[in-house]
């Protein structure tokens, strides 16, 4: 009895200087959160990413996309009508007419050749005192990169090949004073045009000006850009497929374009319809040329690590007329740089850079796929906005002469289109393969609102379909996703034969087991199994549907519906798959229900996407469970508006099998759901259960990247509510990865980023308390604002 009487007296004033802390931390969050309020200490918000999901038009589907809005300052918009707006036409003029140099010996022309695809032909520039044209040009000063082409640069959100001109009036203006280029003093260059009577008149024309106010470096500027916004290069081959003229490709072309968005090479990802090209900048490890500096690229503008050796992707359009290949010209050919892609960047050719972009993986390509992928890149070719030379300019010099570039006679060869076939007219009808028959030959046949319908059989075919209005199914005596469901195991192990409905095998030769594009798009009743990229893959679609469907070992993922709108996906079950067995990415409007993903790397992943439902699902068995992700550098720069309830959760503890050098491959295995970056994410009455790591995560972008990353996305998660879920002995054997970053195995784990986040699940574990919906805002931000100190100071 004593010793517990001394024991109670001893925990007396320990309990009352606990509860005095508890006191003290509790009016410090209350002082620094109503600081925080009131502007005293403020918080930098979360940079928000540009709104919708870039690449989606949520008019239609297939490959007719818009074009991007154009970057064009206010005060000098885009021309309404280019032969009419007399800034075109004095542009042109500027931008032939060597004036605009100290040596009135180079112009714009001299290194944006119009015959050479507006390049130079050379691998690095030649700017002042340089002689000559093309890759003859020789004794100038050499510049630090290749001149980019200026096709279609008016929908560039960046100029330059490091993204340091925000429009074309600052581009314009650069070469111009550079002194390396062409070198050109800028109260000089006024003073020589004042002195020519035509352009002291064509300004005039051009900006509303009197007495030749309208001459200055700024309007020289502005009449160069709106001349190069009429550059655009959009009436190709491809176009004009895409367009309805099923007859504008050859077989090579078509061949090459599918192969170009399959999931072996995955062009199609930094490439997008319909520019080619995307606002991004990428680190791909381009060997630096024999005695060259190293090129940091965008990190000399932004200084942040996470951009260093990444460069502007370019347009693809017109590519052929371009050559030498990337910033300093390393590639003399597309066969060169299609080598240098399928080796996986620079690390396959013995250049490793920091942060490879995650895309960047080998493949194998053989000699026939290199020339329909080169065939198809010259269906991309269209010169009809080609600029007149002018026989003369307004400062009497000379205009660059014209070159011949061979390139567009290879080009002229390879664009002869296909044999034209009669389309006669007709009702939408159904189609029906047999076993033993080709079902790409019903797809070649279809027309919008056919119904392809398949007996049951293996078929090993790679397939392909760019129609609207088109359903694809199996003509079924018994359910795919019923048997995955009831007999996952066996499923699982892939060797059964006919079933009752149709398998698609690629027997780990093909790449993806379809690849479609168009409105209105619905696949059912099928198996995929084995094949190498993808199980289906869907782009550009409006309403897509998924349903009653089996993708067993596709490679990386199992359904793919990229950049789409109202996608359903719905009793689905997917197994076996290096990324994310369920995966819908840059989309918008989307449901997942009643599916099943098991014994993959990600059972199912939302990726910078917006409006999203998951609902009713069971992952089990895959590294992690559920992610809903915002990730940098892709074109949809926005992921919000999340809801992920009722599912089953279960024992997601498998070994993580992702390519290492992908963001997935460095997820924790035994995850249950990952939050990452998104905003506006409600994680409610799902059983999440023994699951090794966590149940749900909640984090930003700073615990995967390098400290000092820069993410074109906001990084930070924000108003995330997690509440009424069912948890049962989560983080009992943590992932190393967990533990390394100073967090513990629990029901719920929490970075500290972002304090608009909630937690209200009173039953669940945690390493230290959490915000819940009862605090104000305020009182959540002080909170938030003292962790982080201590975390920071104390931690």
């Amino acid at each position: 009895m004593a010793t517990s009487a001394q024991e109670m007296d001893l925990s007396q004033p320990r309990a009352k200087g606990r509860r005095w802390l508890k006191a003290l931390l509790a009016l410090l969050v209350v002082i620094v959160g109503a600081f925080t309020t009131l502007g005293m200490w403020p918080v930098t918000p979360d940079f928000v990413g540009s709104e919708g999901t870039a690449g989606v038009d949520p008019n239609g589907g297939g490959l007719k996309k818009t074009y991007p809005a154009l970057v064009v300052p206010a005060d000098n918009p885009a021309p309404s009508d280019a032969k009419q707006d007399p800034r075109v036409e004095l542009g042109r003029l500027l931008f032939f007419d060597p004036i605009l140099s100290g040596a009135n010996d180079v112009s714009c022309a001299t290194c944006h050749h119009p015959d050479l695809g507006f390049g130079d032909g050379r691998r690095l520039s030649m700017g002042k005192g340089g002689k000559g044209l093309g890759a003859e040009r020789l004794g100038g000063d050499v510049i630090k990169r290749g001149a980019p082409t200026i096709w279609n640069a008016t929908f560039n959100h960046k100029q330059f090949w490091d993204g340091r001109a925000e429009t074309l009036e600052e581009q314009a203006k650069g070469p111009i004073t550079n002194e390396h280029e062409m070198a050109e003093n800028p109260d000089q260059l006024i003073k020589e045009l004042k002195a020519i009577p035509e352009y002291v008149q064509k300004f005039e024309q051009a900006f509303n000006n009197k007495a030749g106010e309208s001459l200055t470096l700024e309007n020289i500027a502005k009449a160069i850009a709106t001349f190069e916004r009429t550059l655009t290069a959009n009436n190709s081959p491809f176009d004009k497929f895409v367009a309805g003229d099923r007859s504008a490709l050859t077989a090579a072309q078509k061949r090459g374009f599918n192969l170009f968005r399959s999931g072996k090479t995955r062009c199609f990802e930094c490439h997008g319809v319909p520019t080619f090209a995307n606002r991004d900048f990428k680190i791909i490890g381009v060997p630096e040329l024999e005695g060259q500096e190293k090129d940091f690229g965008r990190f000399d503008v932004t200084k942040g690590e996470g951009n260093k050796f990444a460069f502007k992707v370019p347009t693809l359009r017109n590519v052929t007329l371009t050559a030498p290949y990337m910033h300093n010209g390393r590639f003399a050919s597309l066969d060169e740089v299609i080598d240098f892609y399928a080796a996986g960047g620079g690390p396959g050719v013995g250049n490793p850079v920091p942060q490879l972009d995650d895309k960047m993986r080998s493949y194998s390509i053989t000699k026939e796929e290199k020339a329909d992928l080169i065939a198809f890149l010259h269906s991309l070719t269209d010169e009809s906005s080609l600029p007149a030379f002018p026989e003369k300019v307004p400062s009497g010099l000379s205009v660059v002469s014209r070159l011949n570039n061979p390139a567009r006679e290879i080009a002229k060869a390879a664009n002869i289109g296909a044999t034209a076939e009669e389309r006669v007219e007709r009702q939408p009808t159904t189609i029906t393969v047999r076993a033993g028959q080709s079902i790409q030959a019903a797809f070649n046949i279809a027309r919008p609102g056919d119904t392809i319908e398949v007996e049951p059989g293996i078929y090993h075919e790679s397939l392909t379909i760019d129609l609207d209005n088109i359903t694809f199914k199996g003509k079924n005596t018994a359910s795919p996703f019923e048997y995955a469901k009831t007999k996952p195991d066996e499923a699982k192990v892939g060797t059964h034969q006919v079933m009752g409905w149709p398998i698609l095998d690629g027997r780990n030769e093909l790449a993806d087991g379809i690849i479609a594009t168009g409105s209105n798009f619905r696949i059912e009743g099928l198996e995929f199994r084995n094949y190498k990229a993808n199980g289906i893959q869907v782009q550009h679609a409006h309403k897509p549907i998924f349903r009653d469907l089996f993708v067993n070992n596709s490679g990386l993922y199992g359904t793919y519906p990229v950049s789409c709108t109202g996608v359903l996906i719905e009793k689905v079950a997917c197994t076996r798959i290096a990324d994310a067995a369920i995966y819908v990415g840059q989309s918008r409007d989307i449901v997942v229900k009643d599916s099943i993903a098991y014994a993959s790397v990600t059972g199912i992943e939302i990726e910078n996407s917006v409006n999203s439902l998951v609902e009713n699902n069971l992952v089990f068995d895959n590294a992690s469970g559920i992610l809903v992700f915002l990730l940098p550098n892709n074109v949809s720069k926005v992921g919000r508006d999340h809801k992920v309830l009722n599912n089953k959760v279960i024992g997601n503890n498998h070994a993580n099998f992702g390519n290492p050098n992908a963001i997935v491959g460095q997820v924790p295995s035994g995850g249950g759901i990952l939050v990452m970056a998104a905003d506006n994410v409600e994680v409610a009455n799902n059983e999440i259960r023994e699951n090794n790591s966590y149940g749900v995560a909640v984090a930003s972008l700073d615990i995967s990247f390098p400290k000092g990353t820069q993410f074109d996305v906001g990084p930070t998660p924000e108003n995330v509510w997690v509440h009424s879920n069912t948890y049962v002995n989560n983080g009992a054997k943590p992932d190393p990865k967990i533990l390394q970053n100073g967090l513990q195995g629990t029901d719920l784990l929490w970075d500290l980023s972002g304090y608009t986040n909630r937690w209200d699940e009173a039953n669940a574990k945690r390493m230290i308390p959490l915000p819940s919906s009862p605090f104000p805002l305020f009182v959540r931000r002080g909170y938030w604002r003292v962790l982080n100190w201590y975390a920071k100071y104390l931690g």
